[in-house]
């Protein structure tokens, strides 16, 4: 009979660390590319051409506009692929604010600037090149659309609490960036893997409390102190491990993560059995008024 194959290097091999125990190489983490970055990226490319045209130009005032016009392009880009990353935030959370900046209609107005500098400079009169900037801007915003323009989900939720949700968040974010940053540093691709594993645990979490922030106090430590040690052992990890390619080290810095991994599933999945005891007592609630009105309730 056919034996399947297992082993360390399989899709589902487990291999042991430098104490034995035997360990599963966490799965890999996959994330979608950003909607529209590859067309954003050939904005940023189509910024060389008035760059290499400027150099052609007879006076100053042409060299001047080719590379006003660059700027404006590459600007306008950047501004818009800022616009995808905010927009594609706000489609992630059920509760979300609109961005404060609309990065996306700035985007097609710097553009449109950007290509009608670039056409006037070569064309008969500044009246053209305007022509050509606004049906750049427009044809940008066909293509990449607008940016949210309201909130999402805030219906009968507290401002002030997802307000203070926000910011801790906000904080909780930069110590998970630190973390991936710091982390690379170590050059070890399996210690990079577990971070990024421990930072999509962390934002499972993040998007709970979003959803109902009275969840924010139970889960304070998590998003601040336990945070915040994490990154400073991965900065203290990926500089030790640098220097030395200690096993022992290694071992215990997984050790270290599988615990926050574990813990922050068990708050998350304590908040989740929290969220339906609060519903089934409205719910309760609700069913004995109507009781008491002498209305049916189905019971």
């Amino acid at each position: 009979m056919a034996q399947r194959f297992g082993g360390e290097f399989s899709p589902t091999g487990q291999k042991t660390d430098a104490r034995g125990k035997i360990t599963t190489s966490p799965a890999p983490i996959l994330k979608s590319p950003l909607k529209g970055r590859a067309r954003t990226t050939i904005l940023m490319a189509l910024s060389v051409i008035p760059v290499i045209f400027a150099f052609g130009q007879p006076g100053p005032v042409g060299l001047a506009m080719n590379l006003a016009a660059a700027a404006a392009i590459f600007g306008g880009a950047v501004l818009t692929r800022e616009g995808l990353k905010a927009e594609a935030a706000w489609a992630e959370r059920r509760i979300a604010r609109r961005p404060a900046v609309p990065r996306k209609i700035f985007g097609a107005v710097v553009l449109g600037i950007g290509v009608a500098l670039a056409t006037a400079s070569g064309l008969s009169g500044l009246l053209s090149g305007l022509a050509y900037g606004i049906v750049a801007a427009v044809l940008h915003i066909v293509s990449f659309g607008l940016d949210p323009m309201s909130d999402k989900g805030m219906e009968g939720v507290d401002t002030f609490q997802t307000e203070r949700v926000a910011r801790s968040i906000a904080e909780a974010e930069k110590h998970l960036t630190a973390m991936n940053d710091a982390v690379l540093r170590a050059r070890d691709r399996e210690a990079t893997a577990r971070v990024a594993s421990l930072s999509a645990k962390a934002r499972e979490m993040f998007r709970t409390v979003e959803d109902d922030p009275r969840d924010l106090t139970s889960a304070r430590k998590f998003l601040g102190v336990y945070l915040m040690g994490a990154r400073d052992a991965t900065v203290k990890f990926a500089d030790l491990y640098a220097a030395r390619k200690d096993a022992d080290v290694k071992a215990d810095y997984f050790n270290l993560l599988d615990d926050l991994e574990r813990g922050i599933e068990a708050k998350r999945e304590t908040l989740l059995i929290s969220d339906r005891t609060d519903l089934d007592i409205e719910i309760e609630v609700l069913r004995d008024r109507l009781k008491a009105d002498g209305l049916p309730t189905g019971d």
